[in-house]
């Protein structure tokens, strides 16, 4: 019902529209594409109705950071409502909103980058997810983590794939990792993969 794509390059640049991704891509043809990192995603409802600012990625406030969530966050609510007095101001009627608002604001609050943020948030909810962040902060970095929600990161020659299965990935790779249950994967442009429990 909705598409939307997230770039590094130069800044954190999103693009999303509702629709399929014939109308994302209409939207962005004038816009600069070039990126070393990224991120889509395709959306089909369940919280909140189809439309643009529904769609993912969804950014914080700050809009420092972007996510892109497969699942349900079970407990979102009363994660927003505690954020929301914090001073987050929210968007959409999402609940992956709600997550990549309490990455940002651990992150802020802790001083810890982008992994150990993810890290710490993921302690906090209850559901289903596989997701993937990136940080305009940290250029040269991606993370993903899964629970109970299929993620496989490919590994290609000086490139990284994610995706919730292996098909769009082998027509660049056939060197697949599935990530299980509780683990983050960190990929770094220059330090390569590693996956932390």
């Amino acid at each position: 019902d909705s598409t939307g794509i997230a770039l590094l390059n130069g800044g954190l640049n999103v693009y999303k529209k509702k629709g399929k991704v014939s109308e994302l891509e209409r939207f962005i043809k004038d816009q600069k594409l070039d990126s070393h990192i990224g991120m889509g995603h395709t959306r089909w409802a369940t919280h909140g109705p189809p439309s643009d600012v529904n769609a993912h990625p969804h950014q914080s406030n700050s809009g420092d950071i972007a996510l892109i969530h497969n699942g349900i966050i079970e407990n979102y609510a009363s994660i927003k409502e505690e954020l929301k007095t914090r001073g987050h101001e929210f968007l959409s009627d999402t609940d992956t909103e709600v997550l990549v608002h309490l990455i940002d604001d651990i992150q802020r609050t802790e001083k810890c980058d982008l992994p150990e943020a993810v890290r710490w948030a993921l302690a906090s909810v209850v559901g289903a997810y596989a997701i993937v962040v990136l940080d305009r902060k940290q250029p040269d970095l991606m993370v993903a983590a899964r629970k109970s929600s299929p993620l496989v990161i490919g590994i290609g020659d000086g490139e990284h794939f994610v995706a919730s299965d292996a098909t769009p990935i082998i027509e660049h790779t056939k060197n697949v990792v599935y990530l299980e249950d509780g683990e983050i994967a960190v990929i770094d442009r220059e330090k390569g993969l590693k996956i932390r429990n």
